[in-house]
Parts: C-alpha cells; sequence; structure tokens
C-alpha cells in the first residue's frame, strides 16, 4: 500500500498515540466523496503503528451524524479508539491560545473546539490526524500533524 502519510513511522516516533480530529472520522461515516478515501486510508496507517484516540469533544462532534449512543459506540469501538477525557492543563492551553487567535482578529468569542483539540494533542505528546492542519500549525507548533497537505 502506497503511504498517504510520508515518513509516518518517523513522525509518530515522538508521540504516544494519535488524536483522530472528527473531521477524518465524519469523512469516513459519510463517505465523503471529497475527503472520505484520503481519511480512511490515513486512518489505517495510524491504526498500523500507534493507538488512535478520541476525546470527548470529538465524540460530540462526531455523535451529530448518529441517531443513538450505541450507534455512535459501534462507529467508534473502544477496542479501536482509546477514550481519553481532557486535561486541564489543555483547558488553559486552548484559553491562552484563543487569546492569540483574538489578538490576530479572529471573531469567535468563545474558545474554538479545536483550540481544546489540538491542546489536548500538545500537552499529552500526541499527533493529531486532521484535515484540517494549516490553522492548527500556528497556534500549536510543537503537535504533529498528519494531514494532507
Amino acid at each position: 500500500m502506497t503511504t498517504v502519510l510520508e515518513n509516518l513511522g518517523a513522525r509518530l516516533r515522538r508521540c504516544r498515540g494519535v488524536l483522530v480530529d472528527s473531521n477524518v472520522l465524519l469523512d469516513i461515516a459519510t463517505e465523503d466523496p471529497k475527503g472520505g478515501e484520503w481519511s480512511a486510508r490515513a486512518l489505517a496507517e495510524c491504526a498500523e503503528r500507534t493507538a488512535l484516540i478520541v476525546n470527548p469533544i470529538v465524540y460530540a462532534e462526531v455523535s451529530i451524524g448518529f441517531r443513538t449512543i450505541e450507534a455512535l459506540d459501534a462507529a467508534l469501538p473502544a477496542d479501536f479508539y482509546e477514550r481519553e477525557g481532557l486535561p486541564r492543563e489543555a483547558g488553559f492551553l486552548a484559553g491562552k491560545c484563543f487569546v492569540q487567535y483574538r489578538r490576530r482578529g479572529g471573531q469567535r468569542v468563545s474558545p474554538l473546539p479545536d483550540f481544546y483539540i489540538e491542546a489536548h494533542a500538545a500537552i499529552e505528546g500526541l499527533a493529531l490526524l486532521t484535515r484540517d492542519g494549516a490553522r492548527y500549525r500556528s497556534y500549536f507548533p510543537t503537535v504533529e500533524i498528519l494531514g494532507p497537505e
């Protein structure tokens, strides 16, 4: 299989797992014609090498595509995806990055879920599998972003 994520093994060496962003999971669940194939292949490559992790924010974002919690849990089986809570340090870091966002002209009035997701990856030494890496790189430069760019 041709690798979707260049030098994945080397990129994951310093990470204890991969936090999977909701856009990747929703691409797969909805068979998105634009990102579904990339997301499925990238997720499979990561699963071969390390732990896959979802946190409560990712879980909540993905839940909108499912009618019941049982259906969501079947789509995100606990033996495939580790569940982790958000450390309070991630909340603090998300807030600090949100302040930077506002100072740079950001219009939102409360911290975005993306800041919490990325702060979780930063605090816990996780890589982030996402299709939306550009925004993350400027606020969390130490996180290994696994994306199509």
